[in-house]
């Protein structure tokens, strides 16, 4: 079973808020003790974390479903609920996060990059909360809130400083497993490549870089075949490509031909993709004619004999080099938040209107809204938060329906 994964979905629920408490305070020689109920604990939120201790998203594979814990309920003498622990959830660096309509939500590109993937529920406050001037008996209280919940689609982009592009079994695996500690699975057959690997190169100076073997494109890869989409995706990051062109004499293509095809299908993929400093080498140097039938005067190596590959490397720091030299500084590691929701109204196909907007929703998240004096709260923080006005704004008329969460009213211009 592969130990790779890219592309993954997550199910993602955050924990809910709990209740607020309605409690009277009473003992003994303390007359009108007052309202004394404590407020609920929040729910625990869920965080996408970069982490570049994790490689593969093989861990949502098969267990995609991750919860966050939910605050407990507030207690009478003003004790608070305990709020529920956040979820961090580790993902690769290069990881991509989209919802199901496809709309991308992060890309947590360096290490220590963090997205608030599902907000835990806000928890519910006390009767004691409620106490003012004119309210001096409160007996009414906040329901928790419940924690987001969504799917999310994850795709990670491996965050590489060379990209080895070449045709399936041209011998890519062999190569990286020469210049790095990596251990492919290379046998002598096309397409044994059939997920990336990553090997890091150690040069005498101190200095490393990551090198990334690519699965074999072949012709038409940027429109998907061969699973073209899938691999090309983890090009989009290097900062420079390696094109090995096969000089064997079992290669389809010459070499300028094979040069040729690769630079269109990334071009094709990614126009950009053109304009990152690229080595191109002859690969299987010693399987190629020797009597010099390939037309190739550039750069060869031989994996498997060791001939070029000193060259080789070098001409790979220095593109490496001359890439990073480039780059602007990095920024901080950025903390990825939704965008607040603010009030909007909707017309439902009954003719009816939905209100929403999390102050809102809050606002009528009372424990009884039979409760007179609970009703009279949930009037007076609509109208602050000017649904009254929204609603007279859309068009609403005496009489019509007007939902807000999991409550119905009926609307009245008074």
């Amino acid at each position: 079973m592969s130990g790779f994964v890219d592309q993954a979905q997550l199910n993602v629920r955050a924990g809910d808020g709990g209740a607020g408490c309605v409690s009277m305070r009473r003992e003994a020689h303390v007359p009108k003790g007052g309202p004394d109920g404590g407020d609920g604990g929040s729910g625990g939120s869920i965080w996408l974390v970069a982490d570049r201790n994790v490689s593969s998203l093989l861990a949502f594979r098969d267990h995609p479903h991750r919860r966050a814990g939910s605050g407990t309920h507030g207690q009478g003498k003003k004790k608070h609920g305990h709020s529920g622990e956040d979820l961090v959830v580790a993902v690769p660096e290069g990881t991509v996060v989209h919802d199901q309509d496809g709309v991308l939500l992060a890309d947590l590109v360096n290490a220590g990059d963090r997205w608030l993937a599902a907000a835990g529920g806000r928890g519910g406050k006390g009767n004691a909360r409620f106490l003012s001037n004119s309210r001096r008996v409160p007996t009414f209280a906040e329901q928790g809130e419940p924690g987001e919940e969504r799917w999310l689609e994850l795709e990670l982009k491996l965050m590489a400083d060379v990209a080895l592009v070449g045709f399936p079994n041209v011998g890519k695996s062999t190569l990286i497993s020469v210049i790095s500690a990596a251990k492919p699975k290379i046998a002598d057959y096309p397409f044994t490549t059939l997920e990336p690997n990553l090997g890091v190169v150690r040069l005498d100076g101190g200095d490393e870089f990551v090198v990334a073997d690519i699965p074999g494109l072949i012709e038409g890869a940027s429109e998907g075949r061969g699973l073209g989409h899938q691999f090309l995706r983890h090009v989009e990051r290097a900062r420079a490509l390696a094109l090995l062109l096969d000089l064997s004499p079992l290669a389809e293509h010459s070499p300028q031909a094979q040069e040729q095809i690769l630079l269109r299908e990334l071009g094709d993929y990614r126009a950009e993709l053109l304009d990152r400093p690229r080595v191109v080498v002859g690969s299987r140097a010693d399987l190629a004619d020797p009597d010099g039938a390939t037309d190739w005067d550039g750069l060869t190596v031989a994996a498997v004999t060791g001939d070029g590959v000193p060259q080789l490397v070098g001409a790979f720091a220095e593109a490496v080099r001359g890439a990073r030299q480039a780059e602007p500084e990095p920024e901080p590691f950025v903390i990825h938040r939704p965008e607040p929701e603010g009030l909007r109204i909707e017309r439902t196909d009954s003719g009816g209107y939905v209100v929403r907007g999390k102050a809102v929703e809050r606002a009528v998240a009372l424990s009884d809204l039979t409760n007179l004096e609970a009703l009279a709260y949930v009037q007076e923080r609509l109208q602050k938060l000017g649904v009254d006005k929204a609603l007279a704004k859309a068009g609403a008329k005496d009489g019509d329906t007007v939902e807000i969460g999991r409550f119905a009213f009926e609307y009245s211009a008074d």
